[in-house]
């Protein structure tokens, strides 16, 4: 709520034009407020009874700040519904006809075929249009949120925090008056243009954006978040260099990302709320949206709350700026004019006139009586405040979405709380009938990864998994999962119990996961022993730090690449199985064996708690690739200044053509070959790095072209499907084709890892 919006002279004439505080007796309409009122906009009064809240929250506000967002929001998400919605690749991300697990909020929801899919997301689209053009208001609001939430429900796997935040701003939206100020529909109706509009559309709106970031700060006082571990990685980003100057990295990760993200959430609801501190509140969460723009894959996130900053400004912002614009440009710019006309939405103060005023200036009419509109509309904001107040600390109700996190990841605002990584994930399956074991690829039968951290995505990939098989002759299926997770850098350890048919497994909403393994926070100041440990190895040397729990093994195979692997016992006691070899070594803590490559061996725990232990290896392979790529590095440089002074063998050869643009790597030996596809794509990375705003503008240009222009034909083609059936096959394979032309690639992507190197084999 705003100081301005506190002044209740929103006095209504006769003729039914505004009047100013101004034209009403100065006795019965004080100028002067109080303390209490100037700082939060409203008096201690307002809140004393039912009447006057009420009355508040219906108090006429001008609807230009809410105009200009509903203009700014439905234009984002026009953008969003083909990124990261999914338009531009809609055939790939619902697989029409595949065997495809999926992953609903509730298991009856299913995709329609993938041509009405596309019908769904054109409803979609045309609801953001409508509501970005304020046209058909309502209509369009309910075409965007039916068909949003809809989209939103199939597939929990792809649910994050702003994702729902849009699709509350777009509920809130429907049920708002919106379409007052700058909107097709107030062309056509008259009546309702540059109307005001009750304050708690501005109420929920702030409220909600002010939760969005107070409960993510409260979120990072979790001890990880506080202690520097959840977002660690960020430090080295180069959005951070200027920092860099002053603080080294470790400081730069526990004061600056850490320490400057947890102040700025817990603080920017109270600075973008209160008039003195605004200023301060909007540069500040600009710039820390403009970052996120460049750290993070998160679409229209930060431009969404870019957005909603001027929502806690002064309502009449607008007017104010676009009165500053060239006269010629009033036809298509908003309503700068500083009076809105009443509207029954609101209710107005009734103004008491003496018999000396009614003769002296024109009737003042009695103000719109409270309607039941006017107390539903309050009552809808307390109880929606109520509910995003108490949904992210709901996790008590639905205790089985809690797994080492509370609940399903998108609706608590715990935003980069956790970052995990995953070691090791194995899928067996075992024949009811036969009692044969096999193993399947991870993620087989699925596009995403969600799964592996959440038991009720896991029980229902088991179930879809147990429902294929049988299609490959397998027979009433039994399905294990063995999947180890690090939390905020934590020891890798199981997160679900391997020995639990997840087919059978009992699960349940609101009863908590049996066969989740509980996470080993006791454990967590060995993370500080980490940094130590990885700290004295050199560049050529890693480590993984493994936990697990009594009566478990982990079977582990070593790839031949990994010439120098060992063990080292840090905690507990283990008994190491070499397979091959039908030994068996105990070890305790301080101790360490050494595991051949190529071969497999088993890790017993035999402590009565939990062991820790840690697997130090070297990518020998990948040694001696750097070591030859550096003695051809040497030598190409020789051949460049002249210093070589022996002729090169005919396999060496193409080292001194490397530099021509556009010729071909035609060599023979395998290493040089890679060496010199390595020196290429190296050099395209620089140049793409090195480019001007102007070349990276129109790359990013013509990338989004490509992917909206993939978008709107599959569409069309999906559209004529419905209207006059389908195609011959090979017209709609020709026009599928022209859909996907994508621009010439004469470089490298920088995003992409230098493919052909050797990388880190996985144990």
């Amino acid at each position: 709520m705003e100081a301005r919006d506190a002044t209740a002279g929103s006095l209504v004439s006769s003729d039914g034009e505004e009047q100013t505080a101004k034209d009403a007796p100065t006795k019965d309409t004080p100028q002067t407020k109080g303390k209490f009122e100037k700082i939060f906009g409203f008096r201690r009064e307002d809140l004393t009874s039912w009447d006057s809240l009420v009355t508040l929250l219906n108090r006429p506000s001008d609807p230009a700040s809410l105009g200009i967002f509903r203009c700014l929001f439905g234009l984002l998400m026009v953008i969003d519904i083909t990124q990261e919605r999914g338009l531009s690749h809609l055939d790939y991300k619902f697989m029409d006809g595949a065997p495809v697990c999926r992953f609903p909020l509730f298991n009856f929801l299913k995709p329609l075929p993938l041509d009405w899919m596309y019908l769904v997301y054109v409803v979609m689209f045309f609801g953001a249009l409508g509501i970005m053009l304020g046209c058909f208001y309502r209509l369009s609001g309910l075409m965007f949120i039916s068909s949003y939430w809809y989209i939103f429900f199939l597939d929990k796997t792809a649910w994050n925090n702003h994702s729902y935040l849009y699709g509350l701003i777009g509920f809130q939206l429907t049920l708002m008056e919106g379409n007052r100020y700058w909107s097709i529909d107030g062309l056509r109706r008259p009546s309702i243009r540059n109307a005001q509009v009750p304050l708690w559309n501005y109420t929920i709106l702030r409220t909600q954006i002010f939760i969005v970031y107070f409960l993510a700060g409260i979120k990072k006082l979790d001890a990880d978040w506080v202690e520097g571990y959840s977002m660690s990685y960020l430090a080295h980003h180069w959005l951070f260099d200027p920092f860099k100057v002053i603080l080294p990295v470790e400081l730069i990760n526990l004061l600056v990302v850490h320490g400057g993200g947890l102040i700025l959430d817990l603080s920017a609801g109270y600075l973008l709320f209160f008039d003195a501190t605004r200023p301060y509140g909007i540069f500040f969460v600009s710039y820390f949206h403009c970052m996120n723009s460049q750290l993070f894959s998160i679409g229209m996130f930060s431009y969404t709350m870019l957005a909603t900053s001027p929502i806690f400004c002064y309502p009449d912002w607008p007017r104010r700026f676009f009165a500053r614009f060239p006269a010629f440009l009033s036809a298509v710019l908003p309503i700068t004019s500083t009076d809105p006309q009443p509207s029954t939405s609101c209710v107005y103060n009734e103004i008491p006139s003496t018999s000396t005023e009614r003769q002296e200036t024109p009737t003042v009419p009695k103000a719109s009586k409270m309607r039941l509109k006017h107390k539903l509309g309050a009552i809808f904001t307390i109880l929606y405040i109520m509910e995003q107040f108490f949904l992210p600390y709901s996790h008590f109700i639905t205790q089985g979405y809690n797994n080492w996190t509370n609940g399903l990841y998108g609706y608590s605002w715990d935003m980069m709380v956790h970052s995990r990584s995953h070691q090791h994930v194995k899928i067996t399956y075992k024949d009811g009938k036969t009692g044969e074991i096999g193993y399947l690829n991870p993620g087989v039968f699925t596009q995403s990864r969600r799964w592996k951290d959440h038991g009720d995505m896991l029980k229902q990939y088991g179930t879809c998994l147990n429902e294929f098989l049988p299609r490959y002759n397998i027979s009433e299926p039994e399905i294990y999962f063995d999947i180890w997770v690090s939390i905020n850098e934590r020891f890798q350890q199981r997160i679900f119990d391997p020995r639990v048919d997840v087919v059978k497994a009992d699960w349940s909403p609101f009863r908590p996961n049996a066969w989740l393994m509980p996470l080993l926070v006791d454990l967590s100041p060995w993370r500080t022993k980490f940094q130590e440990i990885e700290g004295s190895l050199d560049n050529q040397t890693d480590i993984v730090f493994i936990a697990d729990f009594p009566g478990l093994n982990l079977e582990n195979f070593v790839s031949e690449d990994l010439g120098n692997t060992s063990i080292h016992v840090l905690q507990g006691k283990v008994n190491v199985e070499v397979v091959e070899e039908k030994k068996n070594y105990t070890l305790t803590p301080g101790e360490q064996i050494k595991v051949p490559a190529g071969a497999y061996h088993k890790v017993y725990t035999v402590s009565e708690g939990p062991s820790c232990y840690m697997y130090i290896y070297v990518n020998t392979t990948e040694a001696a690739l750097q070591e030859n790529f550096t003695k051809l590095f040497e030598l190409q440089e020789r051949v460049r200044n002249g210093t070589e002074t022996e002729p090169l063998p005919p396999e060496l050869q193409p080292l001194i053509t490397a530099d021509d643009e556009g010729s071909e790597v035609n060599a023979t030996d395998p290493i040089v070959q890679l060496f010199l596809k390595r020196q290429r794509r190296m050099k395209e990375v620089k140049k793409r790095r090195e480019a001007g705003a102007v070349e990276r503008l129109q790359r990013f240009a013509v990338k989004k072209y490509y992917t909206i222009r993939r978008g709107l034909l599959m569409t069309a083609i999906a559209l004529r499907n419905l209207a006059v059936g389908l195609p011959p096959l090979e017209q709609l394979t020709r026009e599928v084709a022209f859909a996907n032309m994508k621009a010439p690639q004469a470089e490298g992507n920088q995003d992409d890892p230098l493919k052909d190197e050797v990388g880190h084999g996985e144990l």
